[in-house]
């Protein structure tokens, strides 16, 4: 099942808080994120968060946690993967 990409599960999204998202990562994206968010969602490609809706992190290399399954948009759409920052589609 394909994640919609709205505001309502922008806001709930953990992708932001997994340790596999660096400070640095956090500080390179946070302009970038900021002026996405002001576009229409659904005619962007990648966006640095909810990496189960758009494609894969280009900034995370390295799995260092996942917290997928404990986030509330992944169990709304019934997600089985994990790890989406890594591989866009995520792993089984």
């Amino acid at each position: 099942m394909q994640v919609d990409k709205t505001e309502e599960n922008m806001k709930q999204c953990r992708c932001m808080g997994c340790p596999s998202y660096s400070e640095y990562c956090k500080l390179k994206n946070t302009p970038e994120n900021f002026l996405k968010s002001l576009e229409d969602l659904q005619k962007i490609q990648h966006y640095e968060k909810m990496y189960c809706a758009f494609e894969k992190s280009n900034c995370i290399h390295q799995d260092k946690g996942c917290l997928c399954s404990e986030c509330s948009v992944f169990k709304k759409y019934n997600l089985k993967n994990h790890d989406y920052c890594l591989h866009t589609g995520g792993v089984m």
